[in-house]
């Protein structure tokens, strides 16, 4: 693909400041559309089984609205069928407008040669008959999620309606303690919205001009790796996407923005707040070090003793910048912050201001610290945490 001349030449800040607006942290946050404008402004929220001090789907809108209550987070998401769940850059929540823009994804499982759990003779049509006579159901309801007490282990039921979800003939309509709630699209999806009618070529042109929106400026491997498109099927598309082309100082590749975004320079408020690992700011590793010369792995799934930052350490957004991680726990009512990383003394009084709110939100009344990186600001960070917690 031959690649158009950019339109624009941003430097490094104007494409950080760019992204930072568009993912919903620089400016002040549309209140009145709460949760829900949230999830539309990003267009995808992944979920993930990890819960510290929430679940990362519930992190998400906490990180730029603030102690929006639980409850409201889920019910939001869920009631009045606003929201699917589906493949997008991993398991997602997807605002229910969408749902005709994934055909393509639903047509390439169907015409999906080969999986990792054969689907037993009969089980496919009997989880369809039992949702349409009882549904909504969840997988345990529909005869157990699993065989023998292995994770990968699926009954022959569980298999037949994660297939049946992939095709599109299911819907996930709610999490019930992280359990899916399944039920039949005909009955989940609006009427107007049920349809497989839009070709791969409309799908991937909304989509890609969807993350390009939804990252405010990114190259070709960040536009694809929102929704999780593959690289060709950014190209054939991209021409025609509403995104324009531009350059930016240090990234070496080229680039495309969403022209909405080039219009008014990013001005506003920077929001402080810790960041799920999966929060879709950060989520593209490469990314997020090209933007905010921040390293960051996620290490739940690292031996203990080779831990660096520690099981599930969240970045801290401050000033626009990443300036250190929080690896958190709760005992009762108290935040344990079991091990702080900080970017030199001058992140200390963000850090502490992460904290506190988080504390609040998770109706902790205290915040106790147990490892500091850097020992000479372990005594300041008390010091501040003693200041804002009052």
């Amino acid at each position: 693909m031959t690649t158009p001349r950019p339109i624009a030449d941003l430097t490094a800040d104007e494409a950080r400041r760019i992204a930072l607006r568009a993912q919903g942290f620089l400016g002040a946050p549309d209140r009145r559309s709460g949760v829900r404008g949230i999830l539309r402004h990003l267009g995808a929220i992944q979920l993930d089984t990890i819960s510290v001090l929430a679940r990362s789907h519930e992190l998400v809108p906490y990180a730029r609205l603030g102690a929006v209550g639980r409850k409201t987070v889920e019910d939001a998401y869920w009631q009045d069928t606003h929201s699917f769940e589906y493949w997008s850059h991993a398991a997602c929540i997807l605002p229910i407008e969408e749902w005709p823009h994934f055909a393509f994804r639903r047509r390439a499982y169907r015409n999906r040669p080969h999986w990792n759990h054969e689907l037993p003779d009969g089980a496919y049509d009997q989880v369809i008959k039992q949702l349409r006579s009882e549904g909504p159901l969840t997988a345990t309801e529909l005869g157990g999620a699993k065989r023998t007490s292995d994770w990968w282990d699926w009954s022959g039921s569980k298999v037949a309606v994660e297939r049946a979800l992939m095709y599109g003939e299911v819907v996930c309509v709610e999490r019930r303690g992280w359990k899916r709630l399944y039920d039949l699209a005909e009955r989940a999806v609006p009427g107007e919205l049920l349809h497989d009618e839009l070709d791969d070529t409309e799908c991937l042109r909304r989509l890609v001009g969807l993350a390009g929106r939804s990252l405010g400026v990114g190259t070709r491997a960040d536009i694809a790796d929102y929704h999780r498109l593959k690289g060709e099927q950014v190209d054939a598309v991209i021409a025609d996407s509403g995104l324009v082309p531009v350059s930016v100082e240090g990234w070496g590749k080229p680039a495309w923005a969403d022209p909405a975004a080039l219009e008014t320079p990013p001005r506003g408020r920077h929001r402080t707040t810790l960041l799920s690992p999966f929060d879709s700011l950060i989520w593209e590793r490469a990314r997020t070090e090209r933007i905010f010369g921040f390293t960051h792995r996620l290490e739940a799934y690292v031996p203990k003793q080779k831990r660096v930052y520690g099981y599930f350490a969240m970045p801290v957004l401050a000033g626009g910048r990443l300036v250190g991680r929080v690896d958190p726990a709760r005992e009762g009512r108290t935040l344990v912050a079991r091990q702080v990383t900080l970017d030199g003394p001058k992140a200390v009084p963000a850090v502490a201001q992460a904290l506190a709110e988080a504390a609040t939100w998770v109706d902790c009344t205290n915040v106790r610290v147990e490892r500091v990186d850097a020992p000479d600001l372990r005594e300041p960070l008390a010091k501040a945490l003693t200041r804002v917690l009052g």
